[in-house]
């Protein structure tokens, strides 16, 4: 199986999630002293401790491939590094106030591009042991069972979920109009801080809609 195997990197990705996960994991509950990256971005220890889990492991099964990471940016493995045909990008706590404040929404995300393509992706939910899992060509999973998208076409019958990037406090009028206009029309809105974990909720059907803004690879800290 080649190296850029599509499903070679979701099993990748999905050990990786449920590793690191594990970290997370053991930390929920505690009396966490997190950091301030903003006003209202935080970093937990937990944070640190699994994404240095996910680059160990990364380097370990994968030496030679590129991977962005959350909280410490770009690394390039091996000689071949920056050119290298597949890049990671890791998210070792996402939901990290949710985490800080021990509400039970948060989890571990892991993807694989394969010449600037998504190619896998694994995002593990600690709490509720549910691992989402995709691979190009191959469809989409929760614990290795097919998932579907809801088949609701109208805004009024449906459940959307969305999220704030972290300067809503000094630009809230590009973010409270929409939401508002969602509010009033749709059947609900949730709000509950964690994007990877939203958009797999939406994958299996559990919302119906969702929408954000101010997205890209790297830009995890304006964001959530």
């Amino acid at each position: 199986m080649s190296a850029t195997d599509p499903l070679l990197l979701r099993d990748a990705a999905c050990e990786l999630a449920r590793e690191a996960g594990a970290i997370v994991r053991r930390g929920y509950g505690a009396i966490h002293a997190p950091e301030h990256k903003g006003v209202i971005d935080l970093v937990t220890e937990y944070d640190h401790r699994s994404e240095r889990a996910l680059l160990a492991g990364l380097a370990h099964r994968f030496p030679g491939h590129a991977v962005l990471a959350e909280e410490s940016g770009a690394h390039h493995g091996g000689p071949a590094g920056a050119g290298a045909p597949v890049r990671w990008l890791v998210d070792p706590l996402d939901g990290t106030t949710n985490f800080a404040h021990n509400y039970p929404f948060f989890c571990v995300s892991v993807a694989a591009e394969v010449e600037g393509r998504l190619a896998a992706g694994a995002v593990f939910d600690p709490v509720r042991d549910e691992l989402f899992a995709a691979a190009a060509g191959h469809g989409a999973t929760l614990n290795g069972d097919p998932i579907r998208v809801s088949e609701i076409a109208r805004v009024e019958d449906a459940l959307l979920v969305t999220g704030f990037p972290y300067d809503v406090r000094e630009h809230p009028e590009s973010i409270l109009p929409l939401f508002h206009a969602f509010l009033v029309r749709a059947q609900g809105v949730r709000r509950d801080g964690s994007a990877a974990l939203n958009l797999c909720h939406l994958a299996c059907g559990r919302f119906d809609g969702f929408w954000e803004s101010h997205w890209r690879p790297g830009t995890w800290r304006r964001a959530h």
